[in-house]
């Protein structure tokens, strides 16, 4: 699976800010070429009995649309998702994530949240154990996402950058040790995307997020991130696991001023 590309986003927005919007271009799919550049020109088969993509059709915040990406292979299938891919194909950076399963973990299912610039399709791809990519897609109606003001104070929150916290879920008659559980971790940082403006100066604020993270049960990888300007502000993955005996989790994050975050926590409840 490739890594995340650092799209431009500058002439895109440089052409919305002059009003260029001719009606051909308004009509053009952007997907074929994004999922050319994207995958490197592989073929994407059609997931739609193999993997689902959940969010709402029509975003209460166009800044904090919840979305899930799940693997759906039918029983009997032996095949692991290797990675996914999201793709929110309007947005300025269009590639939101990549999230790379660890090689002995099962995690099936991530939730989080992310930012909607306009009313556009989102793409999901996994890439399978058959070395296989397979693609659905969902229609978001949002905009204003990746512009919209932080919703905390900067200064306030800035001594508590990369905090971390970490929920394991449990429920009762979850069944053995061994079956699967769901995590969740949350880090607090302003995930700034580059198009905000300070609401004092009008000056935009330089895009500082988290691009990297990575999770680990023991010294076994669940998954790692590489992300871009379209996850949320206080970015947070929710999850599914199976346990492996290890007795603890660790999480570890870098943003892109370099500073790296680094937290671990006892695995309750096993």
């Amino acid at each position: 699976m490739t890594t995340l590309p650092r799209l431009a986003c500058v002439a895109v927005l440089g052409l919305a800010a002059c009003g260029w919007v001719g009606d051909a271009a308004a009509q053009q799919d952007p997907w074929p070429e994004l999922a050319n550049q994207v995958f490197n020109g592989r073929p994407l088969a059609d997931g739609t009995d193999l993997l689902a993509i959940e969010m709402p059709g029509r975003a209460e915040d166009a800044a904090i649309v919840p979305l899930t990406v799940r693997a759906t292979l039918p029983p009997g299938d032996a095949r692991r998702v290797k990675a996914f891919t999201i793709v929110i194909d309007e947005n300025p950076a269009p590639v939101t994530a990549t999230f790379t399963i660890g090689p002995t973990a099962v995690v099936s299912s991530i939730s989080t949240r992310v930012r909607v610039n306009s009313y556009t399709n989102v793409h999901a791809v996994a890439e399978l154990s058959d070395d296989k990519l397979y693609v659905v897609k969902t229609y978001v109606k949002a905009s204003g996402g990746c512009s919209a003001p932080a919703a905390k104070v900067a200064d306030a929150a800035a001594d508590r950058i990369g905090q971390m916290k970490f929920r394991q879920f449990a429920a009762a008659g979850a069944g053995p040790v061994s079956a699967p559980r769901e995590a969740q971790i949350m880090v607090r940082h302003p995930n700034n995307s580059g198009l905000q403006r300070d609401q004092v100066t009008l000056l935009y604020i330089p895009a500082h997020f988290v691009d990297e993270l990575s999770v680990w049960q023991g010294d076994a990888l669940l998954f790692s991130m590489v992300g871009g300007i379209s996850i949320s502000e206080d970015p947070n993955f929710r999850f599914n696991f199976v346990p492996n005996g290890a007795t603890a989790f660790r999480v570890e994050a870098k943003d892109t001023d370099g500073k790296l975050f680094r937290q671990e926590w006892p695995a309750t409840g096993m």
